[in-house]
Formats: structure tokens, sequence, C-alpha cells
């Protein structure tokens, strides 16, 4: 019996130790548990956690500056930013899809499916800001406010209602719609210029971002706020006036119409201080109607176009001559029966002119003329010449992607290629280059680098940035004026008449020259490219306008029938709006009442055309030929090859012995 006992005592005491150690090992096993997932969230899931917890803890909003403005000389405003709404889904806090997707629609009056299927795809991928309507401004917002208020929802912000909230953005507005559309460029929807000045001064244009960091206890209220800024974004002042653009863009929309042109360029520029007045293409557009813009009107031709200037290249020319002593405008050249051979390269006049003064010569375009010049002023003085003219390198004007042109070497030119240069050909040049080169004149043989930007500044008027000229000189004054004779009877007894303005003296050149038909691989003539450049009053000139029509089609094709006339209406508004006293009276107006003069066009014998190749177009001789242009496109594809075309075929050894023996002065040629 005793045995018993303690047998059942034993047993006792062993289950109260089992049922200890078993607590125990519970109690091991749970706190390693919470151990290990102390450890995993405090070590491995720290950052998480935290972000997490600072996310519904810590607000972060980041306002954007607004966007410096635009100004024009006259400080009206040509592009402003203005403060806009922007409604927006967070679609993780969204519960019921198909019900918020209908609420919007009734509101917004939008596609109900759609908003369904974006905040749909939105919750699949835990989105938490999608866009639901951009660019409203305060009243629209209150407005949307009151459509969608709910009641019971408990938000910190507006609207009340789940998952739908608002940001602050900022809308790009161009007040004067198409005006300077090419100079001004746009902006997209994220604040970042695209083209024009918007693209070349973002970095200063753009708005600096405010951070704005809140604290908010559980019940949503702010109890810290700290605001951190970067430097503003600054103002903008160009040198173009807004009414001197607007009338230029419309005499060159009504010219581009009426002579059913591809496209029309036109600059007005102070040469005394290289300010650009007024640059103007056509086609163009309207910033405000990003949808609208095409490849075929957002182009900035005047300065990133290039083509074949034709004879107004006879500016150079004639002023390298003048220049080296060679000529004076009362020296006579021997222009024969308007036809010469150069380098096996047959180039002729729109009729024969025989023996006539260089002022003779410049005023009817005569091509041999200015060949034979060429020839006497030699290849070296020649590229001289082109390159004091900034032909061959970019302005340096403040818009993007200008073009610097094509100037070669003389050590890449063919036998023929002083002839060609002469009078337009082998040469790509922008609108702009042409403008900066008459100025040159103008300005009595100073060039100015030109430029559009007057200022930048502050936004409280502090100027960071003011623009000086840049001058050099590339002719001298004797020579200046030598062409002013020259440019004047252009006008007078001319191809030039067209350009003569009522009340004032001006003086310029025209200019035509045959362009490449893609579709034919060859030059066509069919297709011009028309110009005039001058510059008024004569004695004191107030401002250089160039303009210069591609593919004029109705109306007459050459420079003094389509491009004379849109100087001659914008010198005269110009001059008026800034009061320039007239300096010709009724009785001393030229009237020459002589038939118009036959401009010369092509440069070379009309069978040759199909020979030559696609880059550059050459020159001015009546019903001839003319190899290449410089189209801009093709130029963009190949640009060594625009210039370094092939000739007309020549026997090999003709073409040796001709780049042999017409190299300088003594070049010889045949008439």
């Amino acid at each position: 019996m005793r045995t018993k006992r303690r047998t059942k005592k034993h047993d006792s005491r062993q289950t109260a130790f089992l049922r200890y150690m078993l607590i125990v090992a519970v109690l091991i096993v749970w706190i390693g548990g919470i151990s290990a997932r102390l450890v995993y969230l405090q070590v491995n899931q720290h950052d998480f956690l935290k972000d997490k917890a600072s996310g519904q803890r810590i607000d972060v909003k980041q306002t954007k500056m607004l966007r410096g403005s635009i100004f024009d000389r006259n400080e009206r405003a040509l592009a402003v930013s203005v403060m806009s709404k922007t409604l927006f889904a967070d679609a993780t806090q969204i519960e019921d899809v198909e019900k918020t997707a209908m609420v919007l629609a009734n509101v917004l009056h939008t596609n109900k499916a759609k908003l369904a299927e974006q905040l749909n795809e939105a919750k699949d991928l835990e989105k938490r800001f999608v866009p639901i309507a951009k660019g409203l401004d305060d009243l629209e917002a209150q407005q949307i406010n009151s459509e969608l208020e709910t009641d019971g929802v408990r938000k910190s912000d507006q609207p009340k209602y789940p998952g739908l909230h608002w940001r602050e953005e900022q809308k790009r507005t161009y007040p004067h719609n198409s005006l300077a559309a090419h100079v001004i460029g746009f902006s997209n929807n994220d604040g970042v210029g695209q083209a024009g000045i918007e693209q070349s001064q973002n970095e200063a244009l753009y708005g600096a971002v405010i951070k704005k960091t809140q604290e908010r206890d559980r019940l949503g209220r702010i109890y810290d706020e700290t605001i951190s800024e970067k430097e503003p974004a600054k103002d903008i002042v160009l040198t173009i006036s807004n009414s001197i653009q607007f009338k230029t863009e419309q005499a060159l929309e009504k010219a581009v119409k009426a002579s059913s042109a591809n496209a029309g360029m036109a600059i007005v520029l102070d040469h005394t201080n290289g300010e650009i007045l007024a640059l103007a293409n056509y086609p163009t557009f309207d910033p405000n109607r990003l949808d609208m813009i095409n490849a075929n009107n957002l182009s900035n031709r005047a300065i990133q176009g290039m083509y074949a200037p034709g004879s107004v290249f006879k500016l150079i020319t004639y002023s390298s001559a003048f220049e080296n002593n060679l000529l004076t405008p009362d020296s006579n050249i021997e222009a024969g029966n308007g036809v010469i051979d150069v380098a096996g390269h047959v180039f002729r006049d729109a009729h024969a002119s025989g023996s006539v003064n260089v002022t003779k010569a410049f005023a009817d375009s005569s091509n041999i003329c200015a060949i034979k010049t060429s020839m006497r002023v030699g290849r070296e003085g020649f590229y001289s010449a082109m390159q004091k003219y900034g032909f061959g390198k970019a302005t340096g004007v403040e818009l993007p992607a200008e073009t610097s042109g094509i100037l070669r070497h003389p050590s890449k030119w063919y036998g023929d290629s002083l002839a060609s240069m002469s009078i337009g050909y082998e040469i790509g040049v922008s609108a702009l280059q042409m403008a900066s080169a008459f100025a040159t004149i103008a300005n009595n043989g100073v060039r100015v680098k030109p430029h559009i930007i007057k200022e930048i500044r502050q936004s409280d008027q502090t100027k960071v940035f003011e623009s000086k000229p840049e001058s050099e000189r590339a002719v001298s004054q004797q020579t200046a004026d030598r062409m002013k004779t020259l440019m004047r009877a252009v006008v007078t007894n001319g191809t030039g008449k067209a350009a003569q303005l009522n009340g004032y003296t001006s003086a310029g050149k025209t200019g035509t020259a045959w362009k490449f038909d893609e579709k034919l691989k060859r030059v066509s003539s069919a297709k011009y490219m028309s110009s005039f450049i001058g510059f008024a009053p004569l004695d004191s000139p107030r401002f250089t306008i160039a303009i210069v029509m591609d593919e004029p089609r109705v109306g007459g094709r050459n420079g003094g029938q389509v491009a004379a006339p849109v100087f001659k209406e914008i010198a005269e508004s110009v001059l008026a709006e800034m009061r320039v006293p007239f300096d010709l009276t009724a009785d001393a107006q030229p009237v020459d009442s002589s038939e118009e003069i036959e401009e010369s066009v092509g440069n070379g014998d009309e069978e040759q055309v199909g020979q030559t190749n696609p880059s550059i177009e050459k020159s001015d001789v009546g019903k001839a030929t003319s190899p290449k242009t410089a189209d801009s496109t093709d130029v963009a594809k190949k640009p060594q090859k625009p210039v370094v075309a092939d000739r007309p075929k020549i026997p090999t050894v003709l073409r040796k012995e001709n780049e042999r023996t017409l190299p300088n002065s003594k070049d010889k040629f045949k008439t």
C-alpha cells in the first residue's frame, strides 16, 4: 500500500513539471516569434514602415512657381503663365470605381465608360495620380467642388469625395495668338520649352519649385509646416516690336496667298545695333493650339531654312571688287552677247547688254558682268569677302536650330565654282544671313551681330543680362557708299522698281533662283526662290528688310515682282510708325516709264540641267540652267554633298586643265 501512494505522488510532480516545461517552451517560442517579428519589422521593414508612417502624418506639396513671361521691346506681354487647377484621382482610395466614374461623367460632362476604364486600370496598377480634368480656374474648381460634395466624407481637402483631390498647376497662354509664333515658340504641359525662345531660354524661364512640408495629427490638423524654395523664374524682353511684327506678318501672309507660294519669310533688322524688329514666317501657327502644329508650319525657315540666294548675292561680288579697288561704279564691263563659257559651263544673261558700266550691270542683274567681276577678284579674295560678311557660320541669334549654311573652302571648288558663286549658287544661306549682309552695307560697312533678346530680368525688374551690340568692320565706308549707289539704281532703273517708296528713297537688290525638284531629281525651271533685300531711307537708313518667297506661282515669279512689293508695303508702314521725315518730294520721285527689266535666272545651259546634282541650285540666267539648290532638307541628310556636287559631264583632261587655269584674277574665259 505504501508503494502505491509513493507512485501517485511521484506521478503528480512529474506531470506538474511537464506542464511547467510546456508553458516555458510555449513562452520561449512566443517570445522568439515576437522577437523575430520585431527584428524583421525594425530592421528589414524599417524604411518601408517609416515612409508609410510619414505618408500618413506628413504631406509634402510641391508647387511650381509661375514660368517667366516674355515681352516685346515695348513691354507688351507675348507669353505669360497663369495658375490653374488639375482634378486628379488617387485610385488606391477609390472603392467603387463604377460609381465614381458615373459621378465624374455627370459633373464634367465626359464619357463614363472611358473614365471607368481609366480608373480601373489605375486601380490595378495602384496609381495615386490619375489626371481627370486639367487647366481649370478657381471658379470652375469651386463649381466642381459643390457638385461633388458628399455627406459623411471626412477629408482635409477639397473636393469632399473619396479619392479625388486638386493639384495646383499652371497654364501657358499667348495673348496675341499666332503673332511672332516662330520667335516665341511654345512650352508643353510640363512647362518645358519646345521651340523658339521658350526652348532656347528654358533654363531662365523655368519656374522654380516651392516645396511645402506639412505635419498633421491623427485628425488631419496641421501642427507644423516647412517651406523651401529656389531661385525664381526670370522674364525675357525681346527686341521685336509688337506692331512692326504685326505689319510684317500681315504683308507677308497676303503676298504668300496672292502668289500661291509654298512659304514666305520676312525680317526687319535694325542694322545700327543688330536688333531684330520683326521676324516672320508663313505658314505659321497658334501656340495656344498645340494640336494644330505640324511640320509644315512649325519650321522657322528664316533661320533654319537654307537656299541658294541667286542675284542678291551679287552684293558680295561687287563689294569685294570695290574693296580691292578693282572697279568703280562707272567702270565699264563688256557683257558681249550675253553668253560666257567658264570651265566648259555656259552661263547666259536674259538679254545681250554689250558694254555697260558697273551701276547698270548691277541694276539689270547681269550674270555675265558679275561673273567677269568675280574673275578679277579671284578665288581667295572672293572667299575672304564671303567670310567677312558672316557666311558659312551661324549668326548666333538666340533661337534654336539655326543653320550655318554652306560655304566650301576654295580647295574644294570646281573650275566653274567661282562663276556660280558670284551669281548666288553653290552656296547655302539663310534669310537672316542675307539680311545681315545687306545690313552691313546700310551700316556703312560695319557688320553687327543680329540678336533678338534685349534683356533678361528678375521679377523685381533687376536686370541679370542686357544685350550689347557686337560689331566688326566687313568693308570700308567707301565700298559701302558705292554699293548704296548701285542698290539705289536697282530701285530707280533696274529690276527692283516695285520697291520704290512714296516719299522715301530706298535701295536694294532682287534675287531669283531655280530650285531643286525632289521628284525630278534635278533643278526645275518651274520652281523659284524669289527675294528682295533692301533698306530705307538711302542716306540715313533706319532698318534693313529681307523678303524671301518660296516657289511663287501666280502674278510673276521674279524677286522684283513678288518680293519687292512686300518690301514696299512693310517699309512704308514702319517708316510712318517711326515718324521718319520724308526725304523725297513728289517732284523728285523717280519715274521710269521704260519696260520692266527681266532678271537673269539660272546658271547654265538648259540641256545640262538634268545632269546636275540635287544639292545646290546655281544662278540667275534667263532661260538657262541652274545646277543645284541648297535645299535644307537635302542638306540635313547629307551636309557635305550639297556643295560638293557633281558637275555637268566634262572630259577629265579638260576639267583638270580648266581647274588649273581658273584659280585667280588671270582666269581665262571666252564670250
